[in-house]
């Protein structure tokens, strides 16, 4: 049996969809999050030593990170190729633009997502009325030299492929494009939103009427993707 250690309003929620789009039964176990930190419980550690989420039991194997998941439930149980490009030619151009963004999507898109909103929460932090100033200069500065600008070259890199084809890997859906949710769910919440991004925008509108992800989100709960409010 599949078993999903999710963690409310998180990047988890990908996993779910994964298994929903590719009709697979799954035990879903929710861990909410200390309400105060926004960390996950120290539950998690039981099941993965650095206590995060997603993990994935199948069977005897346990299985962290989101991306590695996806390749491993591709490569195990998308056996008619629904959600991945064939492996032959290694490289096809949509199998090289597939394995492109199923990575780009934490490796480069996520850190100015997360910087943006560590920053965030560097400003609504409670401390002495003395520093507050100190601290929001310093995050103020962060934000215009570093952090605003990375976060919109990569949200232009995503803008531009989306306008070249419907989805990431190309003309079809596929997990790359699950992968690839989050990061600009997280932009639409943080940093601006995508007032400017209408290729984003009608992405994110495709994916949330997909029947499977309408599923994962009644299980798994709605995304809020990185509020820090």
């Amino acid at each position: 049996m599949r078993i999903v250690h999710h963690l409310e309003n998180s990047r988890s929620l990908r996993v779910l969809w994964m298994l929903e789009e590719l009709g697979l039964d799954y035990e879903l176990r929710r861990y909410p999050r200390d309400p105060k930190t926004m960390l996950a419980p120290p539950e998690l550690r039981q099941v993965h030593p650095l206590g995060k989420a997603p993990v994935l039991q199948d069977g005897e194997l346990i299985l962290a990170e989101s991306g590695a998941i996806l390749d491993y439930l591709v490569d195990r149980y998308d056996v008619h190729r629904q959600l991945s490009p064939s492996p032959v030619p290694a490289d096809g151009k949509e199998r090289i633009d597939y394995r492109y963004w199923l990575h780009y999507a934490e490796g480069s898109a996520m850190p100015p997502m997360l910087l943006t909103l560590v920053i965030s929460r560097i400003r609504s932090a409670p401390m002495p009325f003395f520093a507050r100033p100190i601290a929001r200069s310093i995050a103020d500065k962060a934000e215009r030299g570093f952090i605003g600008p990375q976060r919109r070259l990569h949200l232009d890199w995503m803008e531009r492929r989306l306008a070249e084809s419907p989805w990431f890997a190309g003309e079809r859906f596929t997990a790359a494009d699950i992968q690839m949710s989050f990061p600009i769910q997280a932009a639409a919440a943080r940093g601006g939103g995508l007032d400017d991004k209408p290729a984003l925008r009608g992405f994110l509108k495709r994916i949330g009427e997909r029947p499977a992800y309408r599923r994962a989100e009644a299980h798994g709960g709605a995304l809020q993707a990185l509020r820090g409010d």
